[in-house]
């Protein structure tokens, strides 16, 4: 752990190209004239550029991964291009999913002006294919412990997925959960790929603090 200014900043792996670090709930993961902002952290703590790849919603936390060069940007956001970098998160939902392993395939639909997605029915001008693949792997009276690979990287994808078919993410008020003893229960456990530069085949991973609710609710963090 590196604590720079007010922040702590856990560094999961880094080389001369790239690297990957565990973002905090409540930070911001893109470019912005906040110095709280991961980005910006990260300049601070390396003293070189920072190049943003993939981005993480402000209240989600964990693996993210950012280029420190120009040529390694254009590299790792070719191999995210392609679907090349498998991601997989953890959620906890409200209820009870019915089938425990499965596919999501929906439409969505980008609202800018409300930041907001909504699953449609039709295909049209504006409208992506959002696929998932989930996992539950636990349950406790009223939760859902769950986890998921992303096939595709959508706006808001797992939360307006799951939400679809009612079990919004714990603490998702935004896309329907009434239970506010929570920020959104999302965190992005693993990222998988081949490095595009030295060729090795690389898992990072990070988990939640399974002290903190509702992921407390759940198994002890050696055994997720």
């Amino acid at each position: 752990m590196i604590v720079c200014g007010d922040n702590m900043v856990k560094i999961l792996f880094e080389d001369e190209h790239i690297i990957i670090c565990e973002k905090q709930v409540g930070m911001l993961s893109e470019d912005s004239a906040s110095d709280e902002s991961l980005p910006n952290i990260l300049k601070k703590l390396t003293g070189g550029e920072i190049y943003t790849l993939h981005r993480l919603d402000k209240p989600v936390g964990g693996v993210i991964m950012y280029a420190k060069t120009k040529i390694s940007a254009a590299a790792f956001s070719a191999i995210i291009a392609e679907n090349k970098l498998e991601k997989t998160y953890l959620a906890v939902t409200d209820g009870h999913i019915e089938k425990k392993t499965g596919e999501m395939r929906d439409l969505l639909f980008k609202d800018s002006r409300k930041n907001k997605t909504f699953v449609v029915k039709r295909m049209r001008k504006g409208i992506k294919e959002a696929v998932l693949n989930y996992e539950v792997l636990q349950e406790s009276d009223a939760l859902s412990f769950v986890k998921i690979k992303l096939v595709t990287g959508r706006s808001h994808q797992i939360r307006v997925q799951f939400a679809s078919r009612k079990t919004p993410l714990t603490g998702d008020g935004k896309y329907g959960s009434r239970n506010n003893r929570c920020s959104i229960a999302l965190w992005s456990h693993s990222l998988s790929f081949t490095h595009p530069l030295t060729s090795e085949s690389m898992t990072v991973s990070s988990l939640p603090d399974i002290n903190i609710y509702p992921w407390s609710e759940f198994r002890k963090e050696s055994e997720m």
